[in-house]
């Protein structure tokens, strides 16, 4: 994507402004910016509702099926704890989470919320969420076909969604609301090929266009890596929000035919016209064979690590863009951070070449060859009509004391939790 120059000159006059003192100074630690307080008690009328919703990539996936099982039933994991942690200080009341592994019955996803959540971490409060939502994922799902074109068919690069086994960086809502589980809407096996003007991939060995994926490939290949999932979360009586969660592949580890940087595009553009009007929502259909999109007067909030930063890193040109200059969307409000500015700082390298506001970064990726650097990849875009309160990504400056759970980007070593971080919006959801 095209590339800028942003000088550390620049980045320590932002941190000023985000009043997070000079690097080299003690004072830093003094900065409560990146740490967000327990949310305060729901101020609730008849009409109003003060919302938080949250989406962290917490890469609480394994490389084996059924190590997360193990990991979580043992409630003495440091990673899961670091994560559960982070969120019991951002006290979100709707929270998505990304690259948490999928099984049945939601086994892992109330080992999570019954070993970790609802423990407290470190003296921060425990969190109860009473609802959750889960379903399969099309990562590690085996599709029969040789689909990255090497000569043979298997692994996770031949998979519906990439994955070494069946359900892997699959996801989980969280909610202190009733999620109305009868009218939830998953688009799991909605064929790439039907969403009209798809991006399929060329091959670039042939002149043909849209040949990537045979014609019999085409007719299974699904959209969506893991899964595209309209949630309804019930506030009160007739009171809904649809929070719309998927996880776009990452627009990397392919080739000159971009097929998964095309994929990442429509996966982010399938919310760009499920929330549009009628006539480009219309050769939608979910998982229960229903078309349409979402009807015109619905509230929502869309969430989700969307693998796309406005201005940088790997992403065809405008994917974000897709929802950010959506008219439906409200964008105007962007979650920030003073440890993701002072990173872009001390980590430097291909940090310095972006266009995109350091403070806006809610990834801390490699910074030098070919990695793209630090980026904004994780989203809560409410739509408008929900009047945002505030907003933030958890990600402390060095000197804070819950620096430990976030680290630093090191390559070949582990983080304290992932390398994403959690980003929360607060909107007042007014009914009439």
């Amino acid at each position: 994507m095209i590339s800028g120059k942003r000088t550390l000159v620049a980045v320590v006059a932002a941190l000023a402004a985000l009043g997070v003192a000079p690097l080299t100074t003690p004072a830093a630690a003094e900065s409560p910016g990146a740490v967000a307080q327990p949310k305060q008690p729901l101020q609730a009328t008849e009409t109003d509702h003060d919302v938080r919703f949250a989406t962290f990539n917490a890469s609480l996936n394994r490389f084996s099926a059924g190590q997360l099982l193990v990991d979580l039933a043992s409630g003495t994991n440091v990673q899961a704890r670091n994560v559960a942690e982070i969120i019991q200080r951002s006290a979100p009341d709707v929270l998505l989470v990304n690259e948490f592994d999928y099984y049945p019955d939601g086994a892992a996803a109330k080992l999570f919320r019954d070993n970790y959540l609802a423990v407290s971490q470190n003296g921060a409060p425990a969190a109860d969420y009473p609802y959750y939502y889960v379903a399969p994922s099309n990562t590690g799902v085996p599709s029969g076909f040789d689909l990255d074109n090497n000569g043979s068919v298997g692994g996770g690069n031949d998979a519906f969604g990439f994955g070494d086994f069946p359900g892997q960086y699959g996801m989980v809502v969280y909610s202190k609301y009733p999620i109305a589980t009868d009218d939830v809407r998953t688009f799991q096996h909605f064929l790439w090929k039907d969403m009209p003007g798809a991006k399929l991939p060329d091959n670039p060995a042939t002149p043909a266009p849209a040949d990537w994926y045979s014609p019999a490939e085409q007719a299974v290949f699904r959209l969506s890596s893991k899964s595209h999932w309209d949630v309804p979360i019930t506030l009160a009586e007739n009171k809904t929000v649809h929070f719309l969660v998927s996880h776009p592949t990452p627009p990397v580890f392919d080739g000159p035919e971009d097929r998964n940087g095309t994929r990442n595009f429509d996966e982010i553009r399938f919310w760009a016209d499920y929330v549009g009007n009628q006539a480009r929502s219309s050769y939608i259909y979910d998982d229960d064979g229903a078309y349409g999109g979402l009807h015109r007067g619905a509230k929502f909030v869309i969430a989700g690590d969307q693998n796309s930063d406005p201005l940088d890193g790997d992403s065809i040109d405008g994917a974000a863009q897709q929802l950010l200059d959506h008219p439906r969307i409200d964008s105007r409000v962007v979650p920030e951070s003073p440890g993701a500015l002072e990173a872009a700082a001390l980590q430097g390298a291909n940090n310095v070449g972006q266009l995109s506001p350091a403070q806006q970064d809610t990834a801390d990726f490699a910074d030098a060859g070919t990695n793209p650097g630090n980026l904004r990849a994780d989203y809560v875009l409410p739509s408008r009509g929900l009047r945002v309160l505030d907003s933030a990504v958890f990600w402390p400056v060095v000197e804070d004391p819950l620096f430990r759970l976030t680290g630093t980007f090191v390559p070949g070593q582990p983080l304290p939790s992932s390398d994403h971080r959690l980003v929360w919006v607060d909107v007042k959801v007014h009914h009439h």
